[in-house]
Formats: C-alpha cells, sequence, structure tokens
C-alpha cells in the first residue's frame, strides 16, 4: 500500500476547504496510507522579510522530513504534469513502499534549502492559488490517481 504524507505550512482556516480536504482524506484510505503534518506559517511584512519567512518555515519543515523519503516539492515553478502521469509517479516511487513526502509552502513559497532536499519539483498550475487550494488540489489529484491505479472510472 502506497503511503504519503502532506507536509503543509499553515493550518486550513475555511471551513469549506478543510470539508474538502478531509473529504478526500477520508476517500483515500482505502488507496494508501495517508497523513497530514502542519507545520506553523511566519508571518511576514515590517521587517520580517519574505525569504525570512521561507527560512523559518524551511527549517519546520526540514525538521519533519522522515529520512529515506522521497520528498517532492509543490512548486509554482515545478514541473506540470497530467493526473496519469502522477498515478505513474506514485506507482514507481512509492510502489516499492518507499515514503512520498508531499510539501506545500506557505505563502512566500517554500525555502531554497527545502527546495534542494526535494527530489521532485511539480506544480498544479502556472497560476498561483492559496495554500489551502493548494491542499485540496492535491489531495483531489492523489484520489484521482490512486482510482487510475486501481483501474476505478472516478477518472474518465
Amino acid at each position: 500500500m502506497l503511503h504519503c504524507t502532506l507536509l503543509a505550512v499553515g493550518a486550513v482556516k475555511e471551513s469549506h476547504w478543510r470539508e474538502a480536504a478531509e473529504e478526500y482524506l477520508r476517500r483515500l484510505k482505502p488507496y494508501m496510507k495517508i497523513e497530514v503534518i502542519e507545520v506553523g506559517a511566519e508571518a511576514f511584512g515590517g521587517t520580517k522579510t519574505a525569504e525570512q519567512s521561507m527560512t523559518a518555515e524551511g527549517e519546520r519543515i526540514l525538521k519533519r522530513l522522515p529520512a529515506g523519503a522521497i520528498v517532492i516539492a509543490m512548486e509554482r515553478t515545478g514541473r506540470e504534469i497530467s493526473s496519469v502521469e502522477l498515478a505513474e509517479m506514485l506507482t514507481r516511487e512509492g510502489g516499492t513502499g518507499t515514503h512520498l513526502v508531499f510539501v506545500i509552502g506557505g505563502t512566500a513559497g517554500l525555502d531554497t534549502a527545502v527546495l534542494a532536499r526535494a527530489q521532485k519539483k511539480i506544480s498544479i498550475s502556472k497560476m498561483t492559488f492559496t495554500h489551502e487550494m493548494a491542499r485540496v488540489f492535491l489531495l483531489e489529484q492523489l484520489y484521482r490517481a490512486a482510482t487510475i491505479i486501481a483501474g476505478k472510472s472516478y477518472h474518465y
């Protein structure tokens, strides 16, 4: 069974996004072991720069990455992949039992140290979304990929 972690900066505050994320987590249970880990977001503005914010968040992220895991950074400049390509990646990278960790950054993005640790960088879209939206979109795509792998009709 696939083992995935979604490591995200910040909590989901809006109830509609939280409910959507919970729905996809529920749907994923038959297909994979999945957990969500949240690390604290760092405010910026005034005397604190976006880079300082990303560095502080990055340190928190790096401390939570399990040894031996394949880290996949959700990054706006990452490679855009299709749902089928995501399913193929899950099968190829996680099919042998390797722990896959998807990382979603905070408002300013991901620190360079986190990006350097990531084996893969993928993008949901060229558009920018809130971290809450990105979390739901990623969970939906993980569910879609799992159903593709299982040969279910959800994708079609």
